[in-house]
């Protein structure tokens, strides 16, 4: 599914993106190792795992002073984005900033690479460095920082197991060890201190697709069986920095 330019808050959101379905889902342990074990045997491992098949996700989320993409989420809008800054395996050898995009029942990305000493001067809230960007993302972000005070508000933790299927574009991903870095921003510390944000014996299955799941990755993954959830991790790790009594994310 393909997007047209639209325009929001005096800055262009998109151009020619490409929408893939995602469906998410609660699953224990026990689902997880049957589900692996079928997967196993129909389709490949993402090349970027390490000799354990898995890689490990830091993202630094941000939202602007009204809490516009926490509330969004929570009110259940169909059109809405989310902003962060993304690395892997706790390296800052490559830094991405995104913009996640959800429009009706579709999902699509946008992306940019970041130096790390741009990277850290967005998370201390200097959105300057970006005034002479020809990015156009980057030029949005610089604007919603300068607009909206769109600033830094929790670190996602997680570790990926993602398998791939050619037929499809099928993308199917076990996020395990959810946890938060509560009040901390700085998503490049050696030491920050996590706190689990999930229960321990649950995982989250992602299945992402362009147009169609093939029938035998359908029975593999059982996913009729499955309880479909919104399961958003930026939601979970949200409500652990509660301030107000009245609050309930």
């Amino acid at each position: 599914m393909k997007s047209s330019v639209t325009k929001k808050r005096g800055v262009i959101n998109n151009m020619n993106l490409k929408y893939r379905n995602e469906l998410k889902y609660f699953i224990n342990q026990h689902q997880y190792q049957i589900i692996r074990q079928r997967l196993k045997n129909l389709v490949k491992q993402d090349k970027h795992v390490g000799p354990n098949g898995e890689y490990a996700i830091r993202s630094l989320y941000f939202d602007d002073i009204n809490n516009k993409a926490l509330h969004e989420k929570l009110g259940g809008i169909s059109d809405r984005a989310k902003y962060r800054i993304r690395i892997y395996n706790n390296d800052d050898t490559v830094i991405h900033f995104e913009k996640k995009i959800k429009f009706r029942d579709y999902i699509a990305k946008l992306k940019e690479p970041l130096t790390r000493e741009i990277a850290d001067e967005l998370i201390s809230g200097n959105y300057e460095v970006l005034r002479q960007s020809d990015k156009p993302l980057l030029i949005e972000l610089h604007e919603e920082m300068k607009n909206n005070l769109l600033r830094p508000k929790v670190i996602v933790d997680y570790v990926r197991e993602p398998f791939i299927c050619v037929n499809g574009n099928v993308r199917i991903t076990f996020d395990k060890e959810l946890r938060t870095g509560l009040h901390s921003v700085d998503i490049f510390d050696p030491d920050l201190h996590c706190v689990r944000a999930i229960d321990d014996n649950l995982i989250i299955l992602e299945v992402k697709y362009d147009e169609y799941i093939p029938e035998y990755i359908r029975i593999a993954l059982q996913l009729e069986g499955l309880n479909r959830q919104s399961a958003s991790k930026y939601v979970m790790c949200r409500k652990f920095l509660k301030t107000n009594s009245w609050e309930d994310y």
